[in-house]
This record gives structure tokens, C-alpha cells and sequence, in this order.
């Protein structure tokens, strides 16, 4: 309790607004100023004053509940908090701006019922990874830590914190629970996902995304080629940018003694949509199909019912990455290639090629059509979406080229990535390069390395996952 007020007070108070109440004149002159932030800490700090004082009230009136009923209203309770503080700070405002209209009707302006708060980093992962603790100790998975420490520290785990991977207590906890034992394989094995990961996102997504940016942001004409190669780009720097936080995380992790889950296995080479949730962003996929689209019905309440839950699952999916229109466009149109892709299945096949060429074509063609689910994700509005599409579908062959050449970091690093993934599937294995001789391992690693120092050059971005 007294380190929840010791919080409160020194992170949330706004202390220059406590010295400008002692100083009425300087009040009055700057109080307009801080007025909207001050309102938002002040209403962070009531309300979390009231959380605290309604836990110390209803605890008692929980330990009298019968063993059959406490349970479920506990997990409620759990699940109903966690999503709670998810949708205040990171979907307020997208709801009050949906509504603004309405509310501009009645003569108010929606500026002031805007929160003015900073989204607390990772809240999305560190949200669900706590809610499937509750559900899997509910569930009979897990038994309960007993001790606030352990799971203090497996939501707060800081490699995999801020973006992912979302790790399950049931696999996380009992990690850190233990005595820890150091291999060297395990850490040398650590620092290569460490250094790949470095390369993958300095050398290649931050070379790419000044390219991306030219395009996406700019309030310019674009040709049809322009959009095609920006998103072609983008599709590039978004899986660079978040599997080399992954691979880092479980890089730093591995070192640590913990094995963190893969993320990631070559999503790209998918011929299928549901094939590529199985190999992309492999942590959030697996919790929403085993704590929402299973609990919802899954497949065993027919067809049309399937169809209803994989929709429902993946706009809330895409609703998860970010309070936008966007967002939820995307996670509708992936629901509806799942959906395609489910009834069309055993169909997609040309008669008259091989396996290997319908494999080729297969892969392809989902490829492109991933492609355009990322222009999606990465246009700035719901009119960019409009735009961009009109302009592919009417402007087919219009190669006036704007969108300046990626740094020569990204150039170079992304055909190596390529050949590199295409080995790996060809041999179907992660730790094919050990195959390698000495001498072919070392040159490997420093040209790894000669990438990375190269793309120290380019503009740093941010992870694009830490918005989330």
C-alpha cells in the first residue's frame, strides 16, 4: 500500500501545478496552460485511489464466497481490470473522436473530454501476458505463485516487455521460479539472434523506412509505382523492425538462462492465411485463438458460426494494435482472407502443375495480397486507404518514380536476409548455419556485423511495435 501512494504521488501529481497554487498571481497567468493536463493526472490519481479503496472493500467480501463461486468472479474481475485499464488509456480517445460529431452537436467541443496521458510502454502485451495468468490458473494450467515477486516479474520480464513475445505464465513462470543453469551453447545461440536481430532492424528496417515514410506521409501526388514499391518496402521494414526486437529479446533472454518463445518462422513463404498466422507474430495468434476464438465456439458449432468467430477474432486482433479505423479494416480484411482461404480450401490448386510450381504460385499470390493488407496497417487514414487504392487499380503502369533510394545498408542486407530465409526453409531448420565450417561461420557473422556498423548511418527509428 505505501509503495502504491509513493507511486502515485511522485509519478502522477503534477507538482509544478502544487507550486503555482502558492503563488495566486502566477496562477492565474499560466493556469489555462496546464488546466486539460493537470485534470487528466489529478483524474488518474482519484481513480486509482478509488481502485485501491474498493479492492480493500470487496477482499473480505471474496474470501466468505464459496469455493464453486470464487473462482469466476475472481477471473470476471481480473479480466474486467486488466481490460479496463487497456481500453481507458488506449482507446478513450479513439471512442470519443468516433463520437465527436455527436458530441459537437450538442454545442460541447470533444478537446476537453480528451485524456491527455502518455500510453503506458507495452500496456497490450503486458495485458494480455497478465490476463493468461488468471485464465490459466482458472483453467487448472497453472498453480498460483505465491509469492507478489515472481509475478511481478513475469509481467515486467524487461527483454520482452515492451514488444513481445506475449509469453503464457504456464511457460514463462516456472523459468523464473527455478535455479537457472548458463550453457554455453544456449548463450552462444543468444548472442547470434542478438546480432541478427541488430541486423535485420538497424541495417535494414531503419535504412528502409526513410523510403516508406516519402510515401506514406507525404501530402503529394504519387504514381502508381510509388505505392507499390513503399509498400513492397514497408512489408520489408515491418517484419525486419518487429522479428529483430523478437529475435534481441530472446537473444538477451537465452543469455539470462530463459527461453522465450519463437515469434516468428519465416511468415512470408505462407500459402495460406491461416498458415501465416501460424508463422507470424506467433504469441499474439496463439492467444487469441486459446483465449478468445476457442472460448467463442471455434469450429465446433458449424460452418457459419466458424466464420462469425474467425471476424470476430480478428478485428479485435486488429483493433489490439492500435485505437485507428485502420486497424480495424485490417483485422476485418485478414478475417475475411481467413474466411476465403477456409472455404476455398483444396481448391486453389491449377491442374496440369506440379506440387512444387502450385506451391510457388500459392505462395506468391498470398504474398501479394499480405502485401496490401500492410498498406493497410501503414496508411495514416481511412482517405490514404481510399487514395492509395484508387491509384492502384485505376494508374496500372505509371512508373514516375518519387520515393528516394533506401541507405546502401538496406540495399545490401536485404538480399542477404532473402537468401538467408531461403535456405532456411529449404532445409527446414533455424540452426542450419551451425552447419557451416569455421571459416564459412565467421564470415558470416562479419558481414552481419559490416551491416550493422553500415546501417549505423541511418536515421534511428523506433521499434513500430512500441506504439502498441
Amino acid at each position: 500500500m505505501v509503495v502504491i501512494m509513493a507511486a502515485l504521488a511522485f509519478i502522477t501529481i503534477r507538482w509544478e501545478a502544487v507550486e503555482l497554487s502558492l503563488h495566486p498571481l502566477k496562477l492565474s497567468i499560466q493556469w489555462g496552460q496546464i488546466l486539460p493536463n493537470q485534470l487528466s493526472s489529478w483524474g488518474v490519481l482519484i481513480s486509482t485511489l478509488v481502485a485501491v479503496i474498493l479492492a480493500n472493500c470487496l477482499y473480505p467480501r471474496l474470501t466468505r464466497l464459496n469455493l464453486t463461486t470464487r473462482p469466476k468472479f475472481c477471473l470476471i474481475l481480473s479480466v474486467c481490470g486488466n481490460l479496463g485499464l487497456l481500453g481507458f488509456f488506449k482507446y478513450f480517445n479513439f471512442f470519443i473522436g468516433s463520437i465527436s460529431s455527436i458530441i459537437q452537436s450538442f454545442g460541447a467541443e470533444p478537446d476537453f473530454v480528451y485524456l491527455h496521458v502518455i500510453l503506458p510502454v507495452g500496456i497490450s502485451f503486458y495485458t494480455f501476458q497478465s490476463m493468461s495468468y488468471t485464465i490459466d490458473i482458472y483453467r487448472q494450467k497453472l498453480e498460483p505463485t505465491k509469492h507478489f515477486f515472481d509475478f511481478a516479474l513475469l509481467v515486467s520480464f524487461f527483454p520482452q516487455l515492451v514488444a513481445g513475445p506475449i509469453e503464457r505464465a504456464s511457460h514463462l513462470l516456472p523459468q523464473l521460479t527455478k535455479p537457472r543453469h548458463l550453457q554455453f551453447e544456449q548463450s552462444t545461440r543468444g548472442l547470434f539472434l542478438i546480432l541478427f536481430g541488430l541486423f535485420k532492424k538497424v541495417a535494414i528496417a531503419d535504412s528502409i523506412a526513410k523510403s516508406v515514410n516519402a510515401i506514406y506521409n507525404t501530402r503529394g501526388s504519387v504514381s502508381w509505382a510509388d505505392i507499390v514499391l513503399a509498400t513492397l518496402l514497408f512489408t520489408a521494414q515491418i517484419y525486419c523492425d518487429f522479428s529483430g526486437y523478437t529475435d534481441i529479446a530472446r537473444g538477451v533472454a537465452k543469455i539470462l538462462g530463459v527461453e522465450l518463445m519463437t515469434n516468428f518462422n519465416l511468415p512470408y513463404f505462407s500459402k495460406t492465411a491461416s498458415e501465416f498466422w501460424q508463422r507470424w507474430h506467433i504469441s499474439l495468434s496463439t492467444w487469441l485463438r486459446d483465449y478468445l476464438y476457442i472460448p467463442l465456439g471455434g469450429n465446433r458449432k458449424g460452418e457459419l458460426r466458424t466464420y462469425i468467430n474467425l471476424m470476430i477474432t480478428m478485428i479485435l486482433g486488429g483493433l489490439w494494435h492500435g485505437a485507428a479505423w485502420n486497424f480495424v479494416f485490417w483485422g476485418l480484411y485478414q478475417g475475411i482472407l481467413l474466411c476465403l482461404y477456409r472455404y476455398l480450401e483444396n481448391k486453389l490448386s491449377i491442374k496440369g502443375f506440379s506440387p512444387f510450381w502450385n506451391s510457388v504460385l500459392a505462395t506468391f499470390f498470398f504474398f501479394i495480397l499480405t502485401c496490401y493488407g500492410w498498406l493497410l496497417f501503414r496508411a495514416n487514414s481511412l482517405e490514404q486507404v481510399v487514395s492509395f487504392t484508387t491509384i492502384l487499380i485505376t494508374n496500372v503502369g505509371d512508373f514516375n518514380l518519387s520515393i528516394p533510394k533506401p541507405s546502401l545498408s538496406g540495399l545490401l542486407g536485404l538480399p542477404v536476409l532473402i537468401i538467408y530465409e531461403i535456405i532456411e526453409n529449404y532445409f527446414n531448420n533455424t540452426h542450419f548455419y551451425l552447419r557451416f565450417r569455421p571459416v564459412v561461420k565467421g564470415a558470416f557473422y562479419a558481414i552481419l556485423m559490416t551491416m550493422i556498423l553500415m546501417g549505423v548511418s541511418n536515421e534511428p527509428q523506433q521499434f513500430i511495435y512500441f506504439q502498441f
